[in-house]
């Protein structure tokens, strides 16, 4: 019998194009060098308190318990996911039973399985209960088996959405973690939330959230605007500086660098250009971006909700009924 895995690749994803090209599902703990030369688990776990002392016993056992489920419970023909979140699609595959070290070969992340990636999935084309079982933050967990189907139905072309049951939080054991878990979903759950906006609502946000941050920002009216969906200065007429002019694409898929090109030929000197893109950008995008000589800065769905995040208090009340938010107050200790 085949199990089913989620493997996050690095903070924010940041290996997924690595995992996609190269075929591997990876994880850290580069420090502890090749995994097989650890005949037991209590040798692992001397290795794992001699190279981070500072880890304390929960987090020791629960990193412990994950390096283990990497290199001895993963079996050939397990099905893997990882998640894009800048494109918010979960990579489905297939696992080939080999355990490799490698260093250099995804960032430091040296520690491999071989994956025969399927195919992707888009988050938004799954349940909420399933969506809600893969929020989990931890490095490696189990996914059950209807939402494996589910996602394998989605990857057919036949969505099928069935309300599994919200998995337990596994093996989370300590505060801290719990309190990660909680902010992990919430936060993928305000990027759900945005996702579910019309094109014209997700320009109003970013001027939502340029005004929570200080400026006079309004949207362009429609028509030929040159590519500017939004404009803000801190005197509202553009004279003062920093002028700020924002770009809004709210659609499937990466923009590539040919659109930060047109963006950045809108821009003149004194302005500050911000593309916000909820399908993320390719690399080729970054690096024009990188290169232009204006100050230019690329948003993601995660740089979004962070921003959301960060300055929800100070939304007016056109913002707020986009987005309706709680506070959550969490025990200090």
């Amino acid at each position: 019998m085949s199990n089913s895995w989620m493997i996050r690749a690095g903070r924010g994803g940041t290996y997924i194009e690595d995992f996609e090209s190269k075929g591997y599902a990876a994880i850290g703990w580069s420090r502890l060098g090749e995994l097989t030369q650890y005949k037991t688990t209590d040798a692992l776990k001397e290795a794992y308190l001699r190279e981070f002392t500072q880890s304390k016993p929960q987090a020791m056992a629960n990193a412990v318990a994950m390096i283990l489920k990497f290199r001895d419970h993963i079996k050939k023909g397990d099905t893997i996911v990882s998640y894009d979140t800048e494109t918010r699609q979960y990579l489905i595959g297939v696992d080939q039973g080999q355990y490799i070290y490698k260093p250099d070969e995804v960032g430091d992340y040296p520690q491999l399985r071989v994956v025969n990636w399927r195919g992707r999935v888009n988050r938004d084309a799954l349940s909420q209960s399933a969506k809600n079982s893969l929020g989990s933050t931890l490095t490696l967990f189990s996914v059950s088996d209807d939402v494996i189907a589910e996602m394998r139905a989605a990857l057919s072309g036949k969505p099928r959405k069935v309300e599994a049951p919200e998995e337990a939080l596994e093996e989370s054991g300590s505060f801290e973690l719990l309190k990660d878990e909680v902010i992990g979903k919430s936060h993928e759950l305000i990027k759900d939330k945005l996702a579910s906006l019309l094109p014209e609502e997700m320009e109003e946000m970013v001027a939502a959230i340029l005004r929570a941050m200080g400026y006079k920002a309004k949207v362009s009216p429609k028509g030929p605007d040159r590519g500017v969906d939004v404009i803000a200065s801190p005197d509202g007429l553009g004279l003062t500086q920093p002028r700020i002019k924002a770009e809004v694409k709210h659609r499937d898929g990466a923009m590539g660098a040919p659109s930060i090109r047109g963006f950045i030929g809108t821009l003149r000197e004194g302005d500050s250009g911000l593309f916000v893109s909820s399908g993320g950008f390719t690399r080729e995008a970054r690096y024009e971006a990188d290169r232009c000589t204006f100050p230019l800065t690329l948003v993601d769905m995660d740089d979004l909700s962070d921003l959301i995040v960060a300055h929800y208090e100070s939304f007016d009340l056109e913002g707020r009924a986009l987005l309706p938010l709680i506070r959550v107050f969490w025990p200090a200790e």
